[in-house]
């Protein structure tokens, strides 16, 4: 399995890290990592044959130093750079020295990278070789008016994207002509932070389109295949959430005509290595050119299930001078694939990034069907500097029923604690109606957000006896280890009389919502089971359950069922086949109010840096107005006026480093809004 290269430095970290290690390690290469001081003691640095420090945590002063990054690899006599995703993967002057210097690197040549790197040009190029284009301008004119003017004519809604930039940075939707200027300032400053280049498009959004992409594999000898497609429509602020792979409902013929097209635009660049080409695809069959990744994608692993293709060892042997593998005819799609990315981050909070420390770590158990690639161990922090993915959970079954009923299971039996994730929201969508009937679009997660994001007192009246059991459960538990009977009146919540039945009134947050039901111990069977009777607002319930390990058994009026449960700080989900509940026990409340409402909801929603001051002190701003900016895990977010009112003081200023939960303001409302 040996190829040209000996030695191979991944110019890149974490979880892709790791991933390239492993194949390189298959095929017989040495080699070397590069780490932030952040990352000394990552995975990826413990994987490697050698690891050298290139400098600070903040990738600018780390992971983006090409020409430090060429020095180790030079120093160390490396054939080869791999740049991963992300940082210096579609950079066109580190893909240029890395040749200068005789290192290979592993990916396509500097004109590709170039071709595809600015969008409006990649438009341009495409629309010569004959590849379908969305409605759009892409033009060198960037005055705001003028931008603003194609949107006007091109009509509402319409998307604005950074022409340098990808992973759904520099991005925003705009939906009305008084939105336009916020979002074009707001869509420039991500830029220009991401990839130092604010230069934008505009183009007409389509409402209901999926994301469809194709991966095309290109020699040095003119050869090119197509790996299929994969479905990555399920996105939340233009980023994919759950990738599939093939794109379900698609025929065999227009698979070919996308994977044609696919070709046709790589061959347009005279590409060579691993590329993805992304098309918008309406209802109607129609498919329209995105943008191409000149990159191996986050998602590769589906591909890699449904052929069996190690997609990293092709691109190694195809920079290594060798032919691709195999052709067209030689590829085969076997199955069904799906991927989700588990985020340490809060859905329930704008998808806001969670830092901490990971206290437990629990992947589910990997075989032929369940794949786990991550680059974090328990115990690693997840730290503000980078993007806080904590894994890829991808599994394979023979078609798309049994791989998704594979995936949701796997959700439930992955178990993190020390940062809030996106576990239960993952699991929510895999069991959604829609999403396993397949009904997919780029804004499935906004047109089913009640159902991803339960919160209604009705949609919640189901889950009240099954919580109610498990909290009882749980609390008797705790009891019991101590040595006290959960029917000692030492521990109920009522007006205790003797001999009366145990009743009282239990309250907790369910999915946001506060709730109370009345609760009366029946009974205690054998195995520390009890039996319940539950009374809501709306409905009486018998109740039995019992706790095995991290598993409820519960009879909720005859109907027997069992689910998963995980506690996360005194937070608990239990995960049953339609929904990931969430819920905690409220704590009496003391009528003690220590909050002062001049700082209330302007405090640092996570560990970031404070990006920009939007207003002046002391001058009159508007309910809704933007007061400041901040960013971390390079996603933006503004604290905006909650009424008319002034900023008195700013206690940061921009670019100034700042914890999670610090005061950033001082507001004062006006007096006729209080």
């Amino acid at each position: 399995m040996k190829t040209g290269i000996k030695k191979l430095l991944i110019a890149n970290r974490g979880e892709i890290c790791c991933r390239i290690i492993k194949t390189a390690k298959k095929m017989g290469i040495a080699t070397v990592a590069v780490y932030s001081d952040a990352d000394k003691n990552a995975l990826h640095v413990k994987m490697a044959d050698e690891a050298v420090n290139i400098g600070a945590a903040p990738s600018r002063e780390s992971y983006l130093l090409g020409d430090k990054i060429i020095a180790v690899a030079k120093a160390l006599r490396v054939d080869a750079i791999h740049p991963g995703y992300g940082f210096l993967s579609e950079n066109a002057a580190f893909c240029r020295k890395c040749k200068e210097n005789g290192i290979i690197f592993v990916g396509p040549p500097v004109k590709a990278i170039e071709a595809m790197g600015s969008k409006s040009a990649a438009k341009q190029i495409m629309q010569e070789a004959g590849v379908p284009l969305v409605p759009g301008y892409h033009g060198e004119n960037q005055s705001p008016d003028f931008l603003k003017q194609q949107a006007d004519e091109m009509g509402y809604p319409v998307l604005l994207k950074a022409a340098a930039g990808g992973g759904g940075k520099g991005m925003r939707q705009v939906h009305s002509e008084e939105e336009f200027f916020d979002a074009l300032d707001a869509a420039k400053r991500e830029a220009m932070s991401g990839f130092n280049d604010d230069i934008m498009l505009v183009e007409k959004y389509l409402t209901q389109p999926r994301h469809v992409e194709i991966q095309v594999f290109c020699d040095q000898h003119k050869n090119g295949v197509y790996l299929f497609e994969r479905d990555c429509s399920v996105q939340r602020r233009h980023q994919k959430v759950i990738e599939e792979a093939p794109a379900p409902g698609i025929t065999a013929e227009l698979r070919q005509q996308m994977g044609e097209a696919g070709l046709k635009a790589a061959k347009a660049i005279d590409y060579e290595g691993a590329g993805t080409v992304e098309f918008l695809l309406e209802p109607n069959g129609e498919f329209f050119f995105m943008e191409m990744n000149t990159r191996l994608q986050v998602e590769h692993p589906v591909t890699e299930m449904i052929t069996q293709e190690d997609l990293v060892e092709w691109q190694l042997r195809v920079a290594s001078g060798e032919v691709i593998p195999k052709t067209q005819q030689q590829l085969t799609l076997k199955g069904h694939a799906f991927e989700a990315r588990v985020y340490a981050e809060d859905p329930d909070n704008e998808f806001l990034p969670s830092t901490g420390k990971l206290r437990l770590l629990k992947p589910p158990l990997e075989s032929e069907n369940v794949r786990v690639d991550t680059g974090v161990l328990q115990g690693d922090e997840v730290s503000v500097f980078y993007d806080p993915m904590i894994a890829k959970l991808i599994v394979w079954d023979e078609n798309r029923e049994k791989a998704l009923a594979r995936m949701s299971k796997a959700l439930a039996e992955y178990h993190v604690e020390g940062v809030r994730t996106n576990i239960d929201f993952l699991y929510n969508l895999a069991t959604h109606p829609a999403f396993q009937n397949a009904n997919l679009t780029t804004n499935f997660i906004e047109e089913h957000q009640d159902h991803l994001f339960v919160s209604r007192q009705h949609d919640l009246e189901p889950m009240l006896p099954v919580v109610s059991t498990y909290l009882m459960l749980k609390r008797h538990s705790k009891l019991q280890n101590k040595g006290v009977e959960l029917q000692s009146p030492w521990q109920a919540g009522n007006n205790w009389r003797m001999n009366e039945v145990h009743e009282e009134i239990l309250s907790f947050v369910i999915q946001n919502v506060e709730a109370s039901v009345t609760v009366s111990i029946v009974g205690k069977l054998e195995n520390n089971e009890l039996q319940l009777l539950v009374q809501t607002s709306e409905n009486e319930y018998s109740c039995q359950g019992q706790l095995v390990e991290n598993s409820l058994l519960v009879n909720i009026n005859g109907h027997r069922s069992k689910m998963t449960v995980v506690e996360h700080e005194q937070e608990y989900s239990l995960f049953t086949p339609e929904h990931a509940i969430k819920c905690r026990l409220l704590t009496p409340d003391l009528g003690i109010d220590d909050s002062d409402e001049h700082h209330a909801g302007f405090v640092a929603p996570m560990n970031g840096t404070v990006v920009g001051l939007m207003v002046e002190l002391n001058q009159s701003v508007k309910k809704g107005q933007t007061l400041m900016i901040m960013e971390a895990m390079k996603m933006e977010h503004a604290l905006k006026a909650p009424k008319d009112g002034v900023v008195t003081e700013f206690y940061y200023q921009s670019g100034d480093l700042v914890d999670g939960g610090a005061a950033l303001l001082n507001f004062e409302a006006n007096a006729a809004e209080d």
